[in-house]
């Protein structure tokens, strides 16, 4: 009874249109405990479902932050009919992401044509100042609060861009990181998106928030901006909001939008409702009348209680001091119904299992009754006391007979324990599984308490061991146990265990990694050994992942130190060293963990890439079947070794393995983009094309796809569209020097040669040890005829690295071009010793010796680039002239037969083997005879394939190997100068021909 006006208001805007300016779409109810704010909510979800096409979701202190409140909202609207589908798909990404971001870490894939490692990342001021504010907050600063100097405020903040930079390694996928880092604002977008489906198909929808006192702090931002449309998009006008709650709403985040909440605050009743109510339940006489309003205060949840419990006067008005509960217990004739009452207070949530083990024998079947009682609460078939009456009925118990008190506590909590106990038999050992299960978690959480209440200072260690352990599942499973920490102090009046609820409920707000929440455990004189040592193996982790990883060792080492037999933290050790590049120490860290658990697939996996990295394949094979066999669906691990693959040069095995971890994990960008790189170095560029796309459409911020795909429309020379993603790969990270520098790559192929130099500069600009820009830039220098920039950029380029045998190559080819040789054979000879033997390379040094008369080590130079399997005309040729040096006239015949075989049409090949046989005195018509053959080839303007020869060979002019020659065979032969004045005369008119 009561509350018309107040019922009226609500149903009133069913009648109203959502697009008037003035609808009341925030609702927010307000009173102090006990005044009827969730059953007035509840009635007013019973209205909204009477109206038609109208669903609603409510929402009570279960959820601790804003994931777990938009999950509930899918899952109720779900129950009728409207699931939040994509919503629910990005969620499951996202815990997979968190796990994969918090184990294993991919190697970093290289980008086409040399990409650049990024900088290592450091904290950044803005993110240590921000750490500071939070640290002061939690009294964690020096002079601030009671753990001075607990805290480093860098070693906390360790900076969101350093994670971010981290987490990119990991992750591959700027959509991945970001869901990781900052998962409400990744996730709200697909819950607005879906909840406007929602409402385009609903007349009404309605979410209900009730105890918002409780999930106020932590739901406050998230709801305002979803309200509001401030961040993530707004609601759509026909949904409605409801909060209820003891507080005022927190005036710094909805201070300027208090306008537009519509305010429904609750007081105890009048007298005149509180008469209306009794006589509805049959209270009429005066002195009862009296007695219940004097006992209840008028407090709608009392005075609604004593009344169904059949109140009267009779047996004396009673003693001034009594209570409310102690009337309604004194009113109950069944003595098991009383002390069902009393027993079914100590739980935080009942059902019937419940129930039954906590009630004496005779009241076994009452459940029904206690559900009907005023003060209990229905859902999801759960019962709730109200925290008014529950208080009171705890704290009459607690002080009867605190032995009593005890025995009931152990009681439940042994209870749940059992319960625990049966479902970790069905889950196994592992640890990490346990704490993933919901109903493993509830049944532990309720053991906690009951064991705190029961005994809250030999429970709290125990209790803080937990504590660690809900930091290491997520921040809202600690939340939960600060909370069950503070209910624990408030029932059994320990204020050592409230202040820890608060410590950690300010740690968990204050910070998104778990490092100040660790930290704060870890000034614990209760924590016991293996409790510390968890919680320096769990805040090792979080520095790794943000890429701390000195830190991250000091902690494994301390972890380590205290418990040895733990595998753990040598696997975190071992992955630690593997992403720092210390291949060697992570194989023996990793090594130590599986010794100690054979069955840690994660060891096995960091171990199998550590051995990747180290070039012992077949190791990493093995860790990598080993991994997979543990755990099939382990896409990292089928990913981890399609790389394998790669280095081995096995492309359609990597593919298949790339093929398997996006099978497994259709969202895993990284592996499309992966797979698109085998196939692009495989030259099958339309499915490299199709994978980048796929990783981009997962992923549209995912910078190295874009600027990949770009590489692969520059390879089909689809110019435009490659500029196209290349802009928007630079519009993602301003910084990406490769992209720039490969759009300069593009914008050269393009005639765009002013465009390209901008962009070369500007690479060098973001990264100036860029050596792959810099010899590039300094082949357009040399193309352009700009030889003495194109010079300076090789030579910045080989600064940087020594070892950079493409800068070599370029640098001697063009030191043979300006008539260098003595510096062109040493580039050819550094970048040969640099790389396995490039036949090509030995050929342009064999033609540079043999112009130095260098002529052994051109002979032996000729020897080896012969040994191609199909070696060019120009080799022949290039030897014939080094025989005919040293005099060997038949071995010159022999090697011109071979040249103008491979290429009749040159006409320089034709005269070299005119003077050839002349040399060898075969017959002089023969020599006559390749002679016109040779002039006829180069007036026909056969010299353009001899100038294609010089530009892809190195070789010199014909003219210029010719007056090497002419010395040489006037002096073995003098009778030859007419046939060289007639080669010469030849090679000159068709230079002239080709001017």
């Amino acid at each position: 009874m009561g509350r018309r006006g107040e019922l009226a208001v609500f149903r009133e805007t069913f009648a109203r249109d959502p697009e008037e300016p003035d609808f009341p779409f925030l609702f927010h109810v307000r009173g102090n405990g006990g005044v009827g704010k969730s059953t007035l909510v509840r009635q007013w979800e019973t209205t909204a479902r009477e109206q038609p096409s109208v669903v609603t979701a409510f929402v009570d202190d279960d959820v601790h932050d804003p994931i777990e409140a938009m999950e509930a909202v899918s899952a109720r609207l779900a129950q009728q009919g409207h699931p939040l589908r994509k919503f629910d798909k990005q969620l499951v990404v996202y815990r997979q992401r968190r796990h994969q971001a918090e184990s294993t870490v991919p190697a970093p894939q290289a980008g086409p044509a040399g990409d650049q490692p990024p900088p290592a990342p450091v904290a950044s001021p803005s993110s240590t100042v921000a750490a500071q504010v939070g640290l002061a907050g939690l009294g964690l600063l020096p002079g601030v609060g009671a753990f001075v100097g607990a805290v480093d405020p860098q070693q906390v903040a360790l900076g969101a861009d350093r994670v971010r930079s981290a987490l990119n390694m990991r992750l591959r996928s700027h959509d991945d990181v970001q869901l990781v880092m900052n998962p409400v604002a990744a996730l709200a977008p697909f819950f607005l998106d879906d909840l406007a489906d929602v409402a385009e198909r609903c007349e009404r929808v309605v979410l209900f928030f009730d105890v918002y006192e409780r999930t106020g702090p932590v739901l406050d931002g998230w709801l305002h901006d979803i309200t509001f449309g401030e961040e993530h998009g707004s609601l759509p006008v026909n949904v409605q909001v409801v909060l209820s709650g003891q507080l005022r709403l927190d005036a710094r985040t909805w201070g300027d939008r208090l306008g537009q909440v519509t305010e429904v605050c609750l007081e105890v009743f009048t007298e005149e409702e509180a008469r209306t109510l009794l006589t509805t339940h049959g209270v009429t006489d005066e002195a009862s009348v009296e007695l219940v309003l004097r006992l209840s205060g008028r407090l709608p949840l009392l005075v609604d209680m004593l009344a169904r419990s059949g109140a009267s006067a009779e047996g004396g008005i009673g003693d001034p001091s009594e209570t409310a509960v102690e009337r309604f217990l004194k009113w109950e004739p069944d003595p098991g119904r009383r002390a069902a009452a009393l027993a079914c207070a100590l739980p935080l949530q009942l059902n019937e299992d419940v129930y039954r083990a906590a009630v004496p024998e005779p009241a076994a079947d009452g459940y029904p009754w206690l559900r009907a009682l005023a003060f209990v609460s229905t859902q999801a078939g759960r019962c709730r006391y109200h925290d008014v009456v529950r208080a009171a009925m705890l704290r009459l118990q607690r002080t009867q007979s605190p032995t009593r008190w005890q025995e009931a506590h152990r009681g439940l909590a042994d209870l749940f324990g059992q319960w625990r106990e049966g479902v970790e038999a069905g889950i196994g050992p592992d640890v990490e599984s346990r704490w993933e299960d919901a109903t493993w978690r509830e049944h532990r959480l309720n053991e906690t308490y009951h064991r705190l209440c029961a005994d809250p200072r030999t429970a709290l260690p125990e209790a803080l061991h937990e504590a660690v352990h809900a930091v290491d599942h997520d921040l809202a499973t600690l939340r939960r146990w600060a909370q069950i920490l503070g209910q624990a102090g408030q029932d059994t009046g320990a204020p050592a265990l409230g202040a820890w609820s608060h410590r950690l409920e300010a740690a968990a707000e204050q910070d998104g990694t778990g490092v100040v929440a660790l930290t704060v455990l870890l000034t614990s004189a209760e924590l016991g050994p293996s409790g510390r040592a968890l919680a320096h193996t769990v805040r090792a982790r979080e520095y790794r992942v943000a890429g701390d990883h000195e830190r991250a060792l000091a902690d494994y080492e301390v972890a380590i130190g205290i418990d040895p037999g733990v595998s753990r933290p040598y696997a975190g050790r071992g992955e630690t060293y593997r992403v720092m590049g210390r291949a060697e120490d992570a194989v023996t860290a990793c090594t130590r963990a599986l010794e100690i658990d054979p069955g840690d697939e994660w060891a096995f996996g960091s171990r199998g890439d550590a051995y990747r990295i180290l070039g012992r394949y077949d190791e990493a094979f093995a860790d990598f079947a080993r991994a997979i066999e543990l755990d099939p669906q382990y896409a990292w691990a089928f990913g981890s070794r399609a790389q394998v693959h790669e280095a081995l040069g096995r492309p359609d095995e990597a593919v298949a393995d790339y093929t398997r971890a996006v099978g497994l994990d259709p969202q895993y960008a990284w592996a499309f983009g992966n797979r698109a790189y085998v196939h692009q170095t495989s030259g099958r560029l339309t499915e490299a094309l199709a994978d980048y796309s796929a990783a981009i459409d997962i992923d549209p911020q995912y910078e190295w796809a874009v600027a990949s795909r770009a590489r692969v429309h520059h390879l089909v020379e689809h110019y435009e569209d490659a500029l196209a993603d290349y802009d928007r790969a630079v519009g993602i990270d301003p910084t990406y020097a490769w992209a720039v520098a490969s759009r300069a790559d593009t914008y050269e192929a393009m005639g765009r040669y002013e465009d390209a130099l901008t962009d070369f500069a500007r690479a060098i600009e973001i990264n100036p040890r860029y050596e792959w820009a810099h010899t590039s830039r300094g082949e357009l220098y040399r193309s352009l005829g700009r030889d003495e920039e194109a010079l300076a950029d090789y030579s910045r380029a080989l600064e940087i690295d020594p070892a950079y045998e493409w800068a070599l190559t370029c640098r001697g080819l063009l030191y043979r071009r300006l008539g260098r040789y003595e510096e062109a054979v040493a580039d050819y000879s550094r970048a040969v010793e640099i790389a396995p033997p490039s036949l090509g390379l030995v050929a342009v040094r064999a033609e540079m010796c043999r112009v130095l008369g260098r002529h052994e080590e051109a002979l032996a130079d000729y020897g080896l680039a012969l040994e191609d399997g199909e070696p060019g005309a120009w080799l022949f040729a290039g030897r014939a002239q080094l025989h005919l040096c040293l005099g060997r006239h038949e071995d010159a015949v022999a090697d011109c037969v071979r040249a103008v075989r491979s290429d009749p049409e040159e006409g320089w090949f034709a005269a070299l083997y005119a003077l050839a046989l002349w040399m060898a005195g075969q017959e002089r018509e023969a020599a006559g005879t390749q002679l016109r053959r040779a002039t006829r080839l180069l007036s026909a303007g056969a010299d353009d394939a001899t100038e294609d020869v010089t530009e892809r060979c190195g070789v010199r002019r014909p003219l210029d190997d010719l007056g090497l020659l002419r010395d040489v065979l006037l002096s073995a032969d003098p009778g030859i100068a007419p046939l060289l004045r007639e080669v010469e005369a030849a090679l000159r008119a068709a230079e002239a021909q080709g001017a």
